[in-house]
């Protein structure tokens, strides 16, 4: 949809902020974005609407303005506001009159020349190679024991192996998993909403998952989900195998999934095999693929 065949508002210059907001929010849900994106950059222009002049236009909004408008957000406003938050407000701010300029409503970009702040978060915890050996063996000791136990043996190497995210484990249906497909068994990461359809993937499994996998399905029987247990029962089940392993670490599914991701690129895996794998944007690589660089040691921090 262009701003031209939309019948909603008419947008020009002399426009004033919040009908082009209300034009823009129509904008982003005819362009299929999700529902949780356009409330963040809903709620990052409105804060724009409340700082600006209620009779300014748009047409005469300055860099200048933008500029005072960000430092308000940091020590004005009095409410905190995050570098994180701050980055992604920027980006709505820049998002939004590139989207007007490029539809001829304005003739120059005011939020162009405002510079850009991007955000790393600190370095994520990982699992040494020490300490993933740790964690197996307790899990196979659980998986051997004289009441047998091989769910927590499942859950682990599942999650270092595939890298897969808390949800995605939850969600996981047996008929997710083809032992029978033919260049070996995989796992298919599936999504409801179409807006997450770039998440969806195979992962290939391993034998020995395989063969834990039997021995759980044996002793529990699950219906349809893999794991039909709480998100905390779950993360119990992690955090008492690292008791058990001896660990100071709080292991997690988050911890798990980055130590996978590692464990690839230290193998030599191609980054775009990694990033494919993980599920992510190229956008979100872009952190990623630089977190595990300096994880390895490849980078060292500034």
């Amino acid at each position: 949809m262009t701003l031209q065949s939309s019948p909603e508002v008419h947008i020009s210059p002399q426009t004033l902020l919040p009908p082009a907001l209300r034009a823009w929010e129509i904008y982003l849900r005819d362009q299929g974005r999700s529902s949780n994106t356009i409330k963040a950059f809903m709620g990052d222009l409105q804060l724009l609407a409340d700082f600006l002049p209620p009779d300014q236009s748009i047409g005469s909004v300055t860099t200048r303005d933008l500029n005072h408008f960000l430092q308000w957000l940091q020590n004005g406003r009095g409410v905190p506001c995050s570098p994180k938050s701050l980055a992604r407000r920027i980006t709505s701010v820049k998002a939004f009159f590139r989207w007007l300029q490029k539809h001829g409503r304005i003739t120059t970009d005011p939020a162009e020349k405002v510079l850009q702040q991007s955000v790393i978060s600190p370095l994520p915890e990982v699992l040494t190679a020490e300490e993933q050996q740790k964690l197996i063996q307790a899990a196979l000791g659980m998986r051997q024991a004289r009441k047998p136990d091989a769910r927590p043996y499942a859950l682990l190497t599942l999650l270092l192996s595939t890298g897969i995210k808390k949800g995605e484990c939850l969600n996981l249906s047996i008929n997710h998993i083809d032992l029978e497909a033919p260049n070996g068994p995989v796992v298919f990461i599936r999504y409801a909403g179409s807006q997450n359809r770039y998440k969806e993937r195979r992962i290939d499994l391993t034998a020995d998952w395989i063969e834990s996998y039997h021995e759980y399905m044996a002793q529990y029987t699950p219906r349809d989900q893999v794991f039909p247990w709480s998100p905390r029962r779950l993360e119990y089940l992690l955090e008492d195998l690292g008791t058990e392993a001896g660990l100071v670490k709080h292991v997690s599914f988050d911890m798990c999934r980055w130590t996978c991701a590692l464990n690839d690129y230290q193998s030599g895996m191609q980054p775009d095999a990694i990033r494919q794998k993980l599920g992510i944007s190229k956008i979100q690589w872009r952190e990623i693929g630089l977190k595990l660089r300096k994880l390895a040691g490849d980078i060292t921090e500034s």
